[in-house]
C-alpha cells in the first residue's frame, strides 16, 4: 500500500491540538481503505505524540486564520484525488473512506458527497442533550445532517464537517470563500451548484460529531447560524432564502410581539394561547422523533433546548437581516 498513489486527503482545520483531534487520528488510523494522507492545519507549530508517527502526517501551521482560509491551504498542499474535510472535534466510521471511494469512482456524475455527523453515545450527558435538539424536523429542519436518512439524494447544501469533494472540482470553482466564515460550506456548496456540480448524500457515510457541552456554547453556535444565514439569505437567494429559514424569526415575532399585543388588546389572548398551544404540540412530536434515538431522559430534557434554540436563532436571524455587512469571524 505504501507504494500506490495517495487517493484522498484528509484536511483537518484546528486551533491547537487536543484529545478530540488525537480520537479523530485514531480513528482515521482504522480505516479501511489506506490510500490516504491526513494534512493538519494548527495556528502554530506543533509537536505531535509518536504514537500517531505511523501515520501519513503533513502539518502546516497558518497563523490565527478562520477554518476557510486554513482548508484552502490545506488543498494546496494535498497530492489527492479527493479532498476528505473533517473537523477536529469529529471522528470518522471505519469504512468512511471505502464507501467515498466506491461512489466517487463509479459516478463520475457526482463531484461531491456528505454524510451525516451523529453524536456519540458516549458524549457528556448534556451534550447527548442538547444534540438531540437537531434529531427532529422540527427543531431544525434537517436532522438528515445529523442521523442517517435513507434515501440517498442529491442536496445543495453540506457543511464541511462530512464533505468530501474531487480536488479537480475544488480547484475549479476556487475552493472556499475565504470572506466568509461562518458560512464558507454554504457558499461552497452555492459556488458548486451554480458552476453545475452536484451534492450527493449518502445515509452510509457517517462520521461521529462532538457536541457542545456547555448551554453558552450551544446557544452562541445556533446565534451564528441564525445571524449568517439572514445575510445569505439577502445575498445568495439561490440557496439561502427558503422558507424554513425564516420560521424561527416568525416565532420570536409571534411570541414577543404575541405577547405585548394581548397585553394591549385582551379579546386576542385566545389567539395567542391557541399558537402556543400548536408550537407545544409541535413539540411532543418532536419528542416522538427524539426518542427514537435517545432515551426518554435526554429526549424530554431537550425541549426546552428546542425552545430556546429557535427563540435565539430567530432573534440572531432578525439581526442578520438588518445587518447590511457581512463580519468574518475566526471562530474563537
Amino acid at each position: 500500500m505504501k507504494n500506490e498513489p495517495v487517493v484522498f486527503s484528509i484536511i483537518i482545520p484546528f486551533k491547537a491540538w487536543s484529545l478530540d483531534l488525537e480520537e479523530n487520528l485514531c480513528h482515521i488510523r482504522e480505516q479501511t481503505f489506506r490510500r490516504y494522507e491526513i494534512i493538519l492545519l494548527p495556528d502554530a507549530e506543533i509537536t505531535f505524540p509518536d504514537i500517531y508517527r505511523d501515520l501519513p502526517i503533513s502539518i502546516y501551521p497558518t497563523g490565527e486564520v478562520n477554518p476557510a482560509l486554513k482548508r484552502d491551504l490545506g488543498s494546496k498542499q494535498s497530492i489527492g484525488k479527493f479532498l476528505a474535510f473533517i473537523d477536529d472535534d469529529a471522528y470518522p466510521q471505519s469504512d468512511w473512506l471505502e464507501i467515498a471511494w466506491t461512489t466517487l469512482e463509479n459516478r463520475n456524475d457526482i463531484s461531491v458527497i456528505g454524510g451525516p455527523a451523529i453524536t456519540p453515545k458516549d458524549d457528556p450527558f448534556f451534550g447527548r442533550v442538547l444534540g438531540a435538539v437537531f434529531l427532529s424536523n422540527f427543531s431544525g429542519g434537517f436532522k438528515k445532517r445529523y442521523i442517517p436518512c435513507p434515501p440517498e439524494r442529491m442536496v445543495d447544501d453540506w457543511p464541511t464537517v462530512n464533505l468530501i469533494v474531487r480536488k479537480e472540482v475544488f480547484d475549479n470553482v476556487g475552493g472556499f470563500d475565504t470572506a466568509f466564515w461562518p458560512g464558507e460550506d454554504t457558499k461552497f456548496c452555492l459556488d458548486l451548484v451554480l458552476n453545475g456540480f452536484n451534492i450527493f448524500y449518502i445515509p452510509e457515510l457517517i462520521v461521529f460529531h462532538h457536541r457542545r457541552s456547555q448551554f453558552r456554547k450551544h446557544m452562541r453556535q445556533i446565534g451564528n447560524y441564525g445571524y449568517h444565514r439572514a445575510i445569505f439569505a439577502k445575498q445568495f437567494p439561490q440557496t439561502s432564502r427558503r422558507f424554513i429559514y425564516f420560521i424561527p424569526a416568525l416565532f420570536v415575532i409571534f411570541f414577543i410581539g404575541g405577547g405585548v399585543l394581548t397585553l394591549l388588546f385582551p379579546e386576542t389572548k385566545m389567539i395567542y394561547e391557541a399558537g402556543l398551544l400548536i408550537y407545544g404540540l409541535s413539540l411532543l412530536i418532536a419528542l416522538k422523533d427524539i426518542i427514537k434515538k435517545e432515551n426518554w431522559l435526554v429526549a424530554v430534557l431537550s425541549l426546552p433546548y428546542i425552545f430556546f434554540s429557535h427563540l435565539w436563532y430567530g432573534i440572531r436571524f432578525i439581526g442578520g437581516l438588518g445587518n447590511r455587512e457581512y463580519k468574518i469571524s475566526l471562530g474563537r
